[in-house]
């Protein structure tokens, strides 16, 4: 397969990128990525400062190859991190939420590619006009905080609205998916669910095996964690979560807004700071705000703890056809293998039919 936008933009082999999920996409996952010919985004929303440097250089002793770095933009500390990943010669900034202008302006001068992730066309057109290089646009079957269009409905809006590279996220599992959505006008596939489900991640075994286990009907979208849309694994504290009371949800956020800051080094000032974006950005009433604090530490006893009773696991809908653990390397491999199957069948068609109307 030939290079697409995205793979010269970013010098990566193949048009495939490994999402920043938090908890999950450390140093071994990241560099295998890279290796393997994938763009390898670090999950740096949940390190600290000096962790976040020190994944970076962990990378860099891996592998030669382009990788990024996710942040929140509206992070009290967002400035620290990216002068971090100057520092330390990053090559791409990628960004949950959409940076301000002038962040975007600061990376770029500094000679990093700028990637926001967005989930409606009007958002693409903000940040394109801001300076980013590309966009990878969402649809309601990623895992994770999610929307309600379809990728492939979301997805040729966005095309169609700007004139970057846009990286298509939410459903993209396959060889199939990727053909699809190049098909659509986009420049490559993110996937997030895909990439966690190889050898080469961190996440327990137990937890894994949960991921295996589950069909498409148990993949489900809640407000209960956070108060916002959450796509994940049906699970007992879930379903225990949505029955309970505000009260009762309101003291565990409470307890889980601690525990938080005592694991990520993040200060009271600066969570506090953190809360009130996102209930700006998200209108959320203050009961949201709070429960929202729970999201990283019931994240982090799953992915990290291996506590399936008492963590939550984000996942896209294709958690329900994914049936194997292949290594990072083995993914991408068949992946473009089967995408260059299915694209050499194309043209062997075209050509046949062409060489018949003679």
């Amino acid at each position: 397969m030939r290079g697409t936008a995205l793979t010269r933009l970013v010098g990566v082999r193949h048009p495939i990128v490994q999402t920043g999920m938090g908890w999950v996409a450390g140093p071994r996952l990241v560099s295998a990525s890279a290796e393997a010919g994938a763009l390898g985004i670090l999950g740096a929303a949940t390190m600290t400062l000096d962790q976040l440097r020190s994944a970076v250089r962990e990378v860099r002793s891996r592998t030669d190859a382009p990788f990024g770095v996710n942040l929140r933009a509206d992070a009290a500390d967002a400035g620290d991190r990216v002068r971090i990943m100057i520092e330390e010669g990053v090559r791409v900034a990628s960004f949950a939420l959409a940076p301000s202008p002038e962040l975007i302006a600061e990376l770029k001068e500094a000679g990093l590619v700028v990637i926001p992730s967005v989930g409606a066309a009007r958002h693409a057109e903000k940040v394109a006009a801001w300076g980013a290089d590309a966009v990878v646009v969402q649809g309601g079957e990623g895992g994770g905080h999610t929307g309600e269009v379809a990728t492939t409905v979301l997805l040729p809006q966005v095309v169609d609205a700007v004139r970057i590279p846009v990286v298509a996220a939410g459903g993209f599992f396959d060889g199939r998916g990727l053909v699809a959505a190049l098909a659509y006008g986009a420049a490559g596939v993110a996937m997030g669910t895909r990439f966690l489900l190889t050898s080469d991640s961190t996440v327990p075994d137990a937890v894994k095996a949960r991921y295996l286990a589950a069909t498409v009907r148990d993949v489900t979208v809640t407000r209960a964690v956070d108060g916002l849309p959450h796509r994940m694994l049906r699970t007992d504290l879930v379903t225990a979560l949505e029955r309970a009371g505000s009260g009762r949800a309101l003291l565990r956020s409470a307890r889980e807004a601690a525990a938080f800051r005592r694991v990520s080094g993040a200060s009271r000032r600066g969570m506090v700071r953190d809360g009130l974006a996102l209930r700006r950005g998200a209108d959320l009433s203050w009961g949201q705000t709070l429960r929202a604090a729970n999201t990283p530490m019931l994240l982090r006893a799953a992915m990290v703890e291996g506590r399936t009773d008492l963590g939550v696991m984000a996942a896209g809908q294709v958690a329900g056809v994914i049936e194997d653990l292949p290594s990072c390397a083995e993914l991408v491999a068949g992946v473009m293998d089967q995408a260059e199957r299915i694209m050499t069948g194309w043209r062997h068609t075209e050509e046949g039919a062409g060489e018949g109307g003679e």
